[in-house]
């Protein structure tokens, strides 16, 4: 029996750290951090949301054991990059600069998405 077939590895957009909003699924609506990035499963880990619980055996970090929460993934197709300057969900780009670096920037607004420096 052939396993299932594995992801073709997308660059993503998104990076650790960027506020994202949920467009679709049972989340949709609600805004939070980028804990994680999962290039080979196309999926983000969100602060606070997609919430799963997950039955823990005792061990040395969580001594009793039991029902531990934890955030669970969302799809990439799913979320959408705040846009700090517009402060709405939106599409964006990449420039690049006369020194060769690339930066992600708003396609509404035009502002840079990346701290320079």
């Amino acid at each position: 029996m052939m396993g299932k077939a594995a992801l073709p590895l997308l660059r993503t957009k998104i990076k650790k750290g960027d506020i994202v909003h949920v467009v679709a699924g049972k989340e949709k609506g609600k805004e939070g951090k980028v804990l994680q990035v999962l290039p080979d499963k196309q999926a983000v880990v969100v602060e606070k949301l997609n919430l799963l619980k997950k039955h823990t055996r005792p061990n040395q970090k969580n001594p009793k054991g039991g029902i531990v929460e934890r955030e669970g993934r969302v799809h990439l197709s799913n979320v959408m990059i705040v846009c700090a300057n517009c402060v709405k969900p939106r599409r964006i780009g990449s420039k690049t600069l006369p020194d060769g670096k690339k930066l992600r920037v708003c396609k509404s607004c035009g502002e840079a998405l990346d701290k320079e420096g």
